[in-house]
């Protein structure tokens, strides 16, 4: 009983850091990894994999819906990588703020990437912005998706622990 308290502990914590940019999926990709050593018979093995496998995507998806997001607003594939790169430079230049500095740099950082990038393919500001607003916009959405993802993952594991 005790184990499965420190295990809901440790999701509900990993959930609490997915938004400010810290590595809450493969924490609890851990916590799952260390529950089913110390607890054999209940995670097994495919619920390791298969939430290592989801945080994998959630990664993936995170870097590439602020780039996806900059060329539907009509940014250049340079903007694309200018919003990916903003967005990990700002993510980790926020970290000293508490709590919310890697969120809000992250998001600021894709912004100010895609809209350096695009300023320095097309020079035309109002585009520029534009493009960088669907970058900020690609990079809420990718914090919201990663976090629905999180979610996902804890309670695959916690019906793990518990069947």
């Amino acid at each position: 009983m005790l184990s499965m308290l420190i295990l809901v502990l440790a999701l509900v914590g990993s959930l609490a850091m997915i938004p400010l940019g810290l590595p809450g999926t493969w924490v609890m990709v851990g916590a799952a990894l260390v529950y089913s050593l110390v607890v054999p018979g209940t995670v097994g093995v495919m619920t390791v994999a298969g939430t290592a496998v989801l945080a994998l995507v959630g990664e993936l998806l995170e870097f590439s819906l602020a780039a996806r997001y900059t060329r539907r607003y009509g940014g250049s594939r340079r903007a694309g990588w200018g919003a990916i790169l903003g967005g990990l430079v700002g993510a980790f230049m926020g970290v000293p703020v508490p709590v919310v500095g890697p969120v809000l740099g992250a998001f600021l950082g894709a912004f100010l990437g895609a809209l350096a990038a695009e300023l320095t393919v097309s020079g035309d500001h109002r585009a520029a912005t534009r493009v960088a607003t669907g970058a900020l916009l690609g990079r809420v959405a990718a914090a919201a998706m990663k976090v629905a993802l999180g979610l996902a993952m804890a309670v695959w594991i916690v019906v793990a622990a518990v069947a």
